[in-house]
């Protein structure tokens, strides 16, 4: 399969860090209620939400954000790690995931398109900072000194980040990658069809067929701790 291809996008979605215990949108990682679940978007994911509840929203953030930094990256996260040190080609992995787990496990070519749980965004300056701790006290701005942190994560009605790079990437993909993703949430369930107009293969490796899977050229379904290290020793192995 390798030598078919040299530029490569990758989408990671909640289905790549459910097996390292992070809970998907729609369940919890060990099949209860999620996070989610407990909160209606609407009162923890807008930014009217924020608005009318600011406390509401920190806590239910500062909860997601000390849970993200007990969990290890999965072997999917390492395998991606490898392919993103061992491809020449361009390669860009997209995830929807707020979480930090393909970084930890060595990634470098990495957009956060929803934000990261890690990070607070400045509402008086702008300026995003790394953030390990809670913000429902309202802690200062490490630049500017304004008691005016959010979460840094992309709420309902917002737009994602960096889709300028994503969609150049993907104009000039000739391999497009699905991981662990509903093909519910757009603008990333639209992915597919943009590489599949510039002629790029499309694969999908999901634990079960997505709501687009019909726009996929193959579909692989199984754990992506198993299905992932799998594609990339295809891609790489010696």
């Amino acid at each position: 399969m390798a030598g078919q291809f040299r530029n490569i996008v990758i989408l990671t979605g909640a289905g790549i860090s459910a097996e390292s215990g992070i809970d998907t949108f729609r369940s919890g990682a060990d099949g209860g209620p999620s996070l989610w679940e407990q909160h209606r978007v609407e009162d923890v994911a807008t930014p009217e939400a924020f608005a009318r509840d600011p406390d509401l929203v920190h806590r239910f953030y500062d909860m997601r954000r000390a849970a993200i930094q007990t969990k290890v990256p999965n072997p999917a996260h390492d395998a991606l790690a490898r392919l993103d040190a061992q491809w020449s080609g361009e390669l860009l992995i997209v995830t929807q995931n707020v979480d930090d787990l393909h970084e930890r496990a060595g990634a470098r070519r990495v957009v956060h398109m929803h934000g990261e749980h890690l990070k607070a965004l400045c509402e008086a300056c702008g300026v995003r900072s790394d953030w390990r701790g809670a913000l429902i006290d309202r802690p200062p701005c490490p630049v500017c000194q304004a008691r005016a942190l959010r979460p840094d994560v992309v709420w309902f009605g917002e737009m994602p980040y960096r889709m300028g790079e994503i969609y150049a990437a993907l104009r000039k993909a000739d391999l497009f990658v699905s991981i662990g993703t509903s093909g519910a949430v757009y603008p990333a369930a639209g992915f597919v069809r943009d590489a599949r107009q510039v002629g790029a293969a499309t694969l999908e490796l999901n634990l079960e067929r997505s709501e687009g899977s019909g726009w996929f050229h193959e579909t692989r379904l199984g754990p992506a701790s198993a299905l992932v290290p799998a594609w990339v020793e295809e891609m790489v192995g010696l």
